[in-house]
């Protein structure tokens, strides 16, 4: 079983709170870094999101072409 197999099955149910923390993970690295990376992160944020199964997912981002 995969790492990320395993943070699925904790996560189970727990969605929103996820997607909140990863978040709120990315908004004080952008903070620590001065915003440096913010593109970096921004991606991390979304990649995480889509392997974890964000419920929100596309709410506040553009259409993907």
């Amino acid at each position: 079983m995969s790492m990320m197999d395993k943070l699925k099955g904790m996560l189970k149910g727990h969605e929103e709170q996820a997607s909140q923390g990863i978040d709120k993970a990315g908004d004080l690295a952008d903070g620590k870094t001065q915003g440096k990376y913010s593109s970096q992160v921004d991606t991390a944020q979304e990649k995480l999101k889509e392997q974890l199964g964000d419920p929100g997912q596309g709410k506040d981002s553009p259409p993907q072409q």
